[in-house]
């Protein structure tokens, strides 16, 4: 009883250390802090990891803060919750994107696309309940449904198409499932799922649905919904699947993941809406206010306005597909996002990237995406960066056959 171990481990919840706990968490936190630690060891190296800036941000970005930090009445920096602006801005915006007539008031305003994930998740799901999602994922799906107290459900994609699986996807449903969640773009493949893939699946949903006896929500997580190459146009699965709840994320449209402001959005097609309302905003406040700050609030209707410069990453997309596929490498062209997703040339992707960070280059492995044998290059790496990288591709690539 006297055991100090065993205080210590006591005062962890159950949840906390669960959560710590997860594999793909684990490696994910592991990996960064050691190739944050050799990047700085290493000032010339060149950063693929993460979807961070490496070069200054743009003088209009900098310039609509700056504005918006100035106070125009003594309630400028009082208490934020859904502005009125922000949410008006954002409504349009969806329309003339997806040709969906978004309603300012079903606009959720959110702490970045982390928080418009997990409220989605709260709002329409009970602890116990599954949440399917497809691999690889973005990393840290899985926290966000444990620490909501679900059960994480994963499924494979078609890796030949980067597509997703649909009778892996009927065939993980069970009484249990409450939630699907597509991620289009999608990171870290780039896949834009196509207009009859998501009919499909929302008829797979509707099926499913009336098969159970009780109603599976898409959660559509389009974080990147405005990173789009080649003049394609996006769709969402709200365009298909009436009982859809949208995550968005302006820190991908600005490239400033740092600036943590989002929301998440109910299609004027979703039946429930009006009775969600209540409940969304009771868990904004309950979440730990979740809400924008107020600076980026009033900056939201112009930020509106404008996107980083797209063509500038179509530009690195092309440069690195021509220059890593001439080096014999197998690429893919991404229609979005900022990642390239590459077969590994051996396959241990893990020691293929390490032969890379040896190089002074660092990407992620695939093990990080719970998809050994591929590994993911961020296109938010500078011009200089991708130049003087092309080398220590093409001495990996040759190292792969010795």
């Amino acid at each position: 009883m006297n055991d100090p171990t065993a205080r210590a481990i006591s005062a962890v919840s159950g949840r906390a250390a669960r959560l710590a706990s997860i594999p793909s968490y684990q490696r994910v936190d592991a990996y960064l802090r050691e190739t944050n630690a050799r990047r700085k060891s290493h000032a010339g190296g060149c950063d693929f990891t993460l979807g961070n800036p490496h070069q200054m941000p743009p003088d209009r970005y900098v310039n609509t803060l700056r504005e918006a930090l100035t106070p125009l009445n003594d309630q400028w920096f009082a208490y934020q919750t859904n502005g009125d602006a922000a949410r008006e801005a954002a409504a349009e915006s969806l329309q003339q994107l997806l040709g969906v007539a978004f309603r300012p008031e079903d606009i959720y305003l959110t702490t970045g696309g982390f928080a418009a994930i997990a409220l989605a998740l709260k709002t329409v799901a009970d602890p116990g309940d599954e949440v399917i999602y497809s691999l690889p994922p973005w990393f840290l799906y899985e926290p966000l449904i444990l620490e909501a107290g679900l059960v994480p459900v994963k499924v494979n994609i078609d890796t030949t198409t980067f597509d997703l699986d649909l009778d892996a996807i009927e065939g993980a449903i069970t009484e249990r499932t409450r939630v699907l969640i597509v991620n289009s773009p999608n990171n870290p493949t780039g896949r834009i799922y196509p207009p009859e893939l998501l009919v499909r699946v929302a008829e797979l949903l509707e099926r499913a649905s009336a098969r159970i006896g009780r109603r599976i929500y898409l959660v559509s997580d389009e974080a990147y919904n405005r990173i789009v190459y080649d003049g394609l146009r996006f769709h969402s699965p709200v365009e298909f699947y009436p009982h859809t709840l949208l995550a968005y994320s302006y820190g991908k449209t600005h490239l400033s993941p740092g600036q943590r402001v989002g929301y998440l959005a109910l299609p004027p097609t979703l039946p429930e809406r009006e009775e969600m309302g209540p409940a969304i905003t009771g868990l904004q406040v309950a979440m730990g206010w979740v809400y924008p700050n107020a600076l980026l609030q009033h900056a939201l209707p112009k930020l509106e306005q404008f996107t980083i410069d797209v063509g500038q990453l179509q530009r690195r997309r092309d440069r690195l597909i021509d220059a890593l596929g001439s080096m014999g490498y197998r690429v893919w062209r991404p229609e979005g996002t900022f990642y390239l997703y590459i077969p590994s040339p051996t396959p241990d992707d893990v020691a293929f990237t390490e032969s890379l960070a040896g190089r002074d280059v660092f990407v992620f492995p695939g093990v990080l995406f719970e998809t050994p044998g591929f590994f993911r290059i961020s296109l938010t790496a500078n011009e200089d960066m991708i130049e003087r990288s092309l080398p220590a591709f093409e001495a990996a690539m040759k190292g792969s056959h010795a």
